[in-house]
């Protein structure tokens, strides 16, 4: 199969970083289009104690963040010779995976290449793996990439 749009979910952890690279090579072979994607969870600030009355300079403070590591996403894929867009999503309460999957449609990508552990920690044991849901709902084929430093 010949892929010509990925979908790259990026998050700044290390599996994410791995997932980027292994579609930064495929992009490459493939001569694809990276999808790269970044979602400001705003249900972690909910299920955050510490957020108390300040959850919108906590959710700003997260687009921000957000906005630097596409950023640094965008300025690696050119550096390495791959065209890419990108995309910031506010999940306003739906899930990360359903947001991925909607973005992987609206996109029309071919493919989904995803870290297997993103920065989800106890959420993840409580609401299950992002990966997960994305592979069983997804209409195109997912690549879940392990980090190697696990």
């Amino acid at each position: 199969m010949v892929y010509k749009r990925i979908l790259v979910p990026v998050d700044g952890s290390s599996a994410s970083n791995a997932g980027l690279k292994e579609a930064l090579r495929l992009a490459k072979d493939q001569k694809a289009k990276l999808l790269l994607l970044h979602i400001v969870d705003e249900l972690v600030v909910f299920n955050t104690p510490e957020a108390g009355f300040n959850m919108e300079s906590i959710i700003e403070s997260m687009r921000r963040s957000g906005r630097q590591l596409i950023a640094r996403a965008v300025k690696l894929t050119a550096s390495r010779g791959v065209k890419a867009d990108s995309t910031l999503v506010e999940s306003a309460g739906v899930r990360v995976a359903d947001v991925i999957t909607r973005q992987a449609k609206r996109g029309r990508a071919d493919l989904i290449v995803m870290g297997t552990h993103g920065r989800r920690g106890v959420n993840r044991m409580i609401m299950g793996s992002d990966a997960e849901l994305v592979v069983r709902s997804a209409g195109v084929p997912v690549l879940l990439v392990r980090d190697g430093g696990r």
